[in-house]
């Protein structure tokens, strides 16, 4: 009870209330590359911080102005009293449970309680976060709501204010109210099979939210998921729709503060007959109607939710569906037959869990009957065998309404799904579930291929590819790779890398999938996390704003997403999209609001439709898409995308450079670190295809590493490998081999070194044939070729140079040592020469550009080189020392700088040697050590100087001479780590001879602070000896050693990968002495004297030599690639292979496998113990039949008579029988036997009115069946049009004058059936019962006739030609469709008294050719001719028809041509058109059974 307070203050709201959102996440999205600097972090939690409080403050003002609650505000006692004891109202609560004005004096209080007056809204009390005490404790979110409440408010505060995402699935599951035992095995499969559905689907659990029956066990299930689930797994939406009036202790949701929290106790023991909430729901809609205690109330408001939510469309991924509903029964009493009754009324598919109790139980049981069997007797002995307590408290009228109801649920078998643990293949819940929602799919009319289409969509959004594999892409239907084009765009969007795996499988082309638009439409919608959007966004600002190009131009065109990635792949490349030239049209034809995928919009198949002379597709889909996932770190996508592709190698390394250089701008650790591992496995599949290709054939692989790419903007794969630093890639056996090679140029590889050097000192051996070539023409020769082919060898280059630099350095020694003169000597001048002759190579590998990079991007290349950097300082340097040198006063000078200078020309030998494999790595481990040192010199440049200002501060009294200051901070302390200590340290070796006491010989040292009497040292020895101890603790033991250790630990790591780094490094050197002139220095300088010439006097271009990059004709570029694919594949499959013989996956298959074996033990059993039930259950029939006989004729024997034949019992027929499945058998039975009586004329709810038909079974129907209990409602329709209709009403007085069986003034009451029968002035109808009296929404008492043209053409190609599918022809018949229906009907029906043409035909039909098609009708075939099983039927009215079908089989035929010009519509809202006839075809029932009348009356196909 809740107390007047609490109830006063609930319409009082206060400001602040807020309900945090959860995050509305995209379907099946996996975590994109996001920027996760400090900058943006905090942009993102101010703006979830202001965006959240402006949710709170919307939501605190919008939940009362928009959500109601009901209370009672007239107090009228009840004859009852509560549970207490008390006094209450008829509502249900208490006097002081009322406001104030409610027990106020009033004219109404004394009259009878009814709602709609005593019951007014007013803003609810009861809404925001709920928390249950316990484990594993979240956060809900509750809302108390009137009854009366528009579904689509609520929908907007789930989906708005609570933060949910819009469902793919709504699960509403039934069942009993009150706590039942379930099967331990059963429960597990129950609980384990929703929770996966609706995980995996993002679906939506919609309950009753009480703590018992059904809706304890699913809050359990989720519970369990809960616990069990890691954090990323995501929420399992969990809904309880509950009556607010039935919940105990619901005064702890009213807030006087929307701000708290609501904390409900749970008291079972002393709920009573009210519910506590379940703790395990995520959300509570409670429905108020203003009573106490009256359950049910939230039934109607629940069944409105549920219908416009199924109602609403998601569009993800330019796949729109409407969200499917499917209903989940478990046991459950009257209420949820009643349930399941509507729900399949409305087409909502229905999975009942057998095995669970009560009405789920007697459903399945009669399930596989046909209808005819399933008999008032069948549903009573079936009643009392699983609920006999329920049995017993159902009077005989209620077990004909459940007879009727299980009849007509059955009779929709596509819409019911039994589920039978370990029967009939079924293994799991959630497959039963998803199922069942496409076995009612595909029982839906839809025309063409729509029904495949959306069952897919639904699959897709799903996320169930193992629901499409065995569903939808069976041999029932084969797709089109066109067919699946959008629904493929949805996969790769929406990241469902298994369905894409799974449309290629299926022939989906990416090179027909991938256009201009389709690819700029993903562009243009990436994720805004991604990093590769920021920096697309970073372009555009920019890019200067140009005019404009019209309103719906998008801004991002591809060639700003061709700028960001050449900006990652490097500058080295092509742009990989065009920048359009100005005059160009966009490449996106249509606006981007109405790009569409699918059913909305614009479909995809229309983005494909180009103009004459417009190129729609692009030059490499396969190398799009792949790049387009790379950038969102979708691995799983991008490695199917991958396994497309034809230029692999490429490929990978292009993804892996792509990705490293992404990794550079990320700061979130685990982010990067999935980036460089993602780069990592693409590097090995590069090295993988490559080793593939290099076994079969090395002359191909090698040809595969300098062939320019087009597709990846004219690169190869070794200049690729080499800007991505992939050093496993580089220094794979095959690439070294090549680069060795290349060194080597025309000579063989095998000739040794030392012959090497002896042709360079003598070239006229290169006559004999000490000297071997590859050529056979040049090994066969001894002219000037063998000279030429020797000397442009890059080994012979380079040792050339090495020879020539080392005689550069003795000369510049010799100078510099012994012949440094005031006159520069000869020798000094060839040294000038000679570093002319450097200066000049410089400045030709400077400006060498030979892939027209730009002087810009060269320099850039050329000073990122450290060696490079090296000889301009030296070249300097020797410039700087010259230019002295040539001073008179400064030769001196010039000559320390050219001696420091020579310094640096040695250095430059280091470079020389990283050819060799002996010194390479070393000088690699050096150049690591050196960054170690300077690291290190900072923490020793720590203890040095505050040692040495120490100790000069302790010794030495204001010594102002700079120098002698430096050298007593620094170098001697320095010096004292080596083991020279200072002379003054402790005064023992203290002289006033040795050091000056006033600081004035420049020479010497002051003297450190002394007693000027006694000559002995005054400062304090032992302080300066203990600051010494310390000073060479730290630095010659711990820093020092610290030293070791990291040189140690940079040895150790370089020495790992040393071998990889110097075959890396290896090609710098190879590559400049490939294209470094022949010549050595200072003879260089007539090779740069030719290049000059070359170059600017005759303008010939530099090219690059085609063994380190070629371009290939197009057919041996095609047969190279093709030959990389199917070697590419041969990878995969030896991947796949050793994937599975890995130890844990061979562990991991024999754990699936005994997993396996042991469900289908259990299930065998389950099986067993099922079919011997079903034989027990049989037998006792049959024993029990027996016993009944036996009684029978040991009475007739007693009586001495034989009885009558209506008492001899029948025995039952066999039930079951071994190896025979119960289901099975009874369907094959459905199949063969159908309904003989009319159906649609027994709908319970007749159409458009609230009226309800006395439930009549199928045994009932006819007339001379008796049915004591027989007492349907009279309805009659009050029609506007009361001139043309019969009398309202069934006083006999106003029915006298009808003359029945005849025709009656312009009215023919005649039926094509004969004579019926006419009882108490009302005709009876000639098929039976309908269980209910009168005329209905029909315009007259007995047969209302009516007339149905069929009116149809031969379906026609492009040619003319009569289209045949299953060789029969194809037929298109004309159907309209009225603006509140949502079948096609043909354009027939009722006529005017008199009329030859019926209203819906005239609606269509312009008036001058009315009398044509009159013709037209005479001339027809009648096709049918009888009753009509409609809903509108009554016990005293029915529909009789009369089918004439109007052919036109030529297609110049004049009436044809007539009719179509003649065609028209008078209601905006109607439609008419030619449609193929189709068993599919969305027909009014009755229509589709004429329709294949005429089908088979011209043995056209349907």
């Amino acid at each position: 009870m809740e107390p007047p307070t609490l109830r006063k203050a609930g319409s009082k709201q206060e400001e602040g209330f807020g309900v945090q959102p959860s995050s509305m996440a995209d379907l099946g999205m996996v975590p994109s590359l996001r920027r996760s600097n400090s900058s943006l972090s905090k942009t993102r939690r101010l703006h979830h911080l202001f965006s959240n409080s402006a949710k709170q403050e919307n939501l605190s003002s919008w939940v009362p102005q928009s959500i109601k609650k009901k209370e009672c505000v007239y107090f009228v006692e009840s004859s009852k009293l509560s549970d207490a004891g008390k006094v209450v109202c008829e509502c249900g609560y208490t006097r002081q449970q009322h406001l104030e004005e409610a027990t106020r004096p009033h004219t109404l209080q004394s009259k009878d309680w009814d709602p709609k007056k005593h019951v007014q809204e007013m803003p609810t009390d009861a809404f925001g976060d709920i928390v249950f005490t316990g484990l594993g404790q979240k956060v809900g979110k509750y809302v108390r709501l009137s009854q009366d409440t528009p579904p689509s408010v609520i929908y907007h505060l789930m989906t708005q204010y609570w933060g949910l995402d819009v469902p793919n699935l709504l699960i509403s599951v039934t069942g009993g109210a009150k706590d039942f035992n379930m099967k331990p095995r059963l429960k597990s499969v129950f609980r384990r099979g929703l929770v996966k559905v609706a995980q995996t689907t993002g679906a939506w659990i919609i309950t009753g939210g009480s703590h018992t029956g059904v809706m304890k066990q699913v809050g359990e299930a989720v519970r369990d998921f809960t616990l069990s689930s890691s954090c990323n797994e995501g929420e399992v939406v969990t809904v309880g729709i509950a009556t607010w009036g039935t919940v105990h202790n619901r005064e702890g949701l009213i807030h006087p503060s929307v701000t708290s929290l609501a904390v409900p106790i749970m008291d079972e023991e002393g709920q009573g007959h009210l519910t506590c909430l379940d703790s395990n729901h995520s959300h509570f809609i409670l429905v108020d109607d203003g009573t106490h205690g009256r359950y049910g109330v939230e039934i109607a408001l629940r069944t409105k939710l549920e219908k416009f939510i199924s109602e609403q469309t998601k569009e993800r991924g330019g796949v729109a569906i409407k969200i499917p509903v499917v209903c989940v029964v478990l046991e459950g009493g009257p209420g949820t037959l009643h349930t399941i009754y509507n729900a399949i009324t409305n087409g909502t598919p229905c999975v009942v869990m057998e095995g669970s109790g009560r009405v789920a139980d007697v459903i399945a049981q009669v399930a596989g009957l046909p209808v005819s069997e399933i008999t008032i007797s069948r549903i009573q002995q079936t009643l009392s065998l699983f609920s006999q307590e329920m049995f017993e408290t159902l009077s005989e009228s209620r077990i004909v309404e459940w007879t009727k109801k299980i009849q007509d649920i059955v009779r929709k078998r596509q819409l019911l799904t039994i589920f039978r643990e370990g029967k009939d293949g079924q293994e799991d819940m959630d497959v039963a579930i998803l199922q069942a929602l496409l076995k009612a799919s595909r029982s839906h009319d839809y025309f063409g291929h729509e029904n495949w289409d959306h069952q897919l969509k639904l699959a897709v959004a799903w996320n169930r590819v193992d629901i499409a594999r065995s569903e939808i892409f069976s041999d029932e239907r084969q797709w089109k790779p066109s067919e699946l084009h959008p629904v493929m765009m949805a996969a790769l969007i929406s990241n469902k890398p298994e369905f894409v795996k799974l449309f290629l499988e299926n022939g989906v082309r990416l090179k027909e999938l991938v256009t201009w638009d389709t690819l700029l439409y993903l562009y243009q919608h990436l994720d805004p996390s991604c990093l590769f959007h920021s920096k697309l966004q970073k372009v555009l600002a920019e890019e200067p704003e140009r005019p404009a190009c019209g309103p719906t131009a998008p801004r991002v065109q591809m060639h700003h997403v061709a700028q960001v990635l050449r900006e990652l792949l490097g500058d080295f490349t092509q742009p990989l999209y065009p920048r359009p030239r100005t005059g160009d049209r966009p490449r996106l034809l249509l606006p981007v609001p109405n790009i569409k995928l699918n059913m909305q919009g614009v479909s995809l198949r229309s983005l494909y439709k180009r103009s004459s002379g417009h190129v729609g597709f692009t030059m490499d889909p396969v190398r799009d898409l792949l790049i387009w996932a790379i950038i969102q770190n979708r691995r799983e996508l991008a490695e199917i995308i991958w396994a497309q592709s034809q230029d692999c190698i490429v490929a990978a390394l292009a993804c892996s450079k792509i990705l490293k250089e992404l990794s550079k701008e990320e700061e979130d650790t685990d982010s990067l670190e999935e980036m460089l591992a993602l780069a990592d496995e693409y590097e090995h599949r590069a090295v993988g295809v490559f080793t593939e290709c290099y076994r079969k054939d090395e002359e191909r692989a090698q040809k595969l590493l300098t062939r320019v790419s087009e597709a990846w903007g004219k690169t190869t794969c070794l200049q690729l490998a080499l800007e991505a630093k992939d050093m496993k890639f580089v220094s794979h056996g095959g690439i070294q081999a090549f680069l060795t090679k290349v060194w080597w140029g025309q000579l063989c590889v095998d000739n040794g070194l030392w012959r090497v050097i002896l042709c360079m000192l003598a070239f006229p051996l290169l006559y004999t044939n000490l000297i071997s070539f590859r050529e056979r023409k040049l090994q066969a020769r001894r002219g000037l070729l063998r000279v030429r082919a020797f000397f442009n060898a890059p080994v012979v280059i380079f040792h050339l140079n090495v020879l020539s630099y080392f005689v550069f350095l003795c000369l510049f020694a010799y100078v510099l040592m012994v012949d440094f003169r005031p006159t520069p000597s000869w020798c000094e001048y060839l040294i000038y020469v000679w570093l002319f002759s450097l200066v000049c190579e410089e400045l030709r590998q400077l400006f060498y550009d030979p892939d027209e990079f730009g002087l810009t991007k060269v320099a850039f290349l050329y000073f990122s080189d450290f060696w490079n950097k090296l000889d301009i300082g030296a070249i300097l340097l020797f410039i700087a020392g010259l230019t002295c040198r040539l001073i008179p006063g400064l030769l001196y000078s010039g000559r320390v700088i050219l001696s420091l200078d020579f310094i640096m020309f040695c250095l430059r030998l280091m470079h020389i040697f990283t050819i060799s494999k002996t010194l390479g790595p070393k000088i690699i481990i050096v150049k690591r050590m050196m960054k170690d040192v300077f690291f290190f010199l900072f923490l020793l440049a720590v203890w040095v100087v505050s040692f040495g200002v120490a100790k000069q501060a302790i010794l030495i009294h204001n010594e102002s001479r700079v120098d002698w200051i430096f050298r007593g901070v620094v170098y001697q302390s320095y010096l004292t780590i080596f083991g020279q200590m200072p002379a003054y340290i402790d005064g023992v070796n203290f002289s006033l001879e040795q050091c000056s006491p006033n600081g004035t010989d420049p020479y010497k040292p002051k003297c450190p602070e002394s007693d000027a009497v006694r000559h002995e040292p005054a400062f304090p020895e032992w302080l300066t000896v203990t600051l010494l101890c310390l000073y060479l603790l730290f630095t010659n033991i711990l820093l020092l050693n610290l030293l070791i250790a990291m040189f140690n630990y940079t040895f150790q790591q370089v020495q790992e990968h040393t071998d990889q780094i110097w075959k890396f490094q290896r090609h710098d050197l190879i590559e400049e002495y490939h294209s470094r002139p022949p010549a050595p220095p200072p003879f260089i300088l007539l090779s740069h004297l030719h290049l000059v010439i070359k170059r600017v006097v005759l303008k010939i271009p530099a090219k690059r030599h085609k063994q380190l990059k070629s371009k290939l004709e197009k057919n041996e570029e095609s047969a190279l690639l093709s030959w990389e694919t199917y070697l590419k594949d041969n990878y995969l499959q030896n991947q796949q292979c050793q994937h599975k013989q890995r130890p844990e996956r061979q562990i991991q298959d024999i754990g699936n496998r005994v997993n396996t074996v042991v469900d289908l033990l259990e299930r065998e059993s389950l099986k067993r113990s099922g079919s011997m039930e079903q034989r027990l259950a049989s037998l006792e029939a049959q024993v029990a039949q027996t016993s009944r006989a036996l009684h029978w004729i040991m009475t007739a024997l007693r009586d001495s008579g034989f009885g009558s034949e209506e008492g001899v019992p029948t025995l039952a027929p066999q039930k079951a029988s071994e190896g025979q499945d119960h289901e099975l058998d009874s369907r094959q039975k459905a199949d063969a036997v159908g309904d003989t009586h009319h159906v649609n004329a027994r709908h319970l709810l007749y159409p458009d009115s609230h009226v309800t038909r006395f439930p009549v079974p199928n045994e009932k129907v006819p007339w001379d069946t008796e049915f004591l209990i027989y007492d349907p409602p009279f309805y009659t329709d009050d029609r506007k049009d009361k001139g043309l209709v019969d009398p309202v009403g069934n006083a006999l007085e106003a029915l006298a004058g009808i003359s029945y069986n005849a025709v009656d003034g312009p009215i023919d009451r005649r039926s094509f059936h004969g004579l019926y029968a006419v009882q108490e002035a009302l005709p009876l109808n000639p098929m039976g019962r309908t269980g209910l009296r009168g005329r209905g929404s029909l315009g007259w008492f007995g047969p209302n006739h009516t007339l149905q043209p069929v009116i149809t053409r031969w379906r026609r190609n492009q040619d003319g030609a009569i289209c045949r599918k299953s060789i029969k022809k194809m037929l298109e018949v004309l159907v309209v469709k009225h603006p509140l229906s949502e079948s096609w009907a043909l354009p027939g029906g009722s006529r005017e008294p008199g009329e030859m043409l019926p209203r819906k035909l005239k609606r269509v039909l312009r008036r001058e050719f009315w009398s044509s098609f009159q013709n037209l009708l005479v001339q027809g075939t009648e096709v049918y001719k009888g009753y009509v099983d409609d809903p509108r039927n009554t016990d005293n009215a029915w529909i009789e028809t009369v089918a004439i079908s109007i052919h036109f089989p030529d297609q110049s035929d004049m009436d044809l041509k007539r009719l179509n010009s003649h065609l028209h519509t008078c209601d905006p809202g109607m439609s008419v058109q030619w449609q193929v006839v189709d068993k599919r075809i969305p027909l009014y029932a009755n229509h589709k059974t004429i329709l294949q009348k005429v089908a088979a009356l011209f043995g056209a196909f349907y």
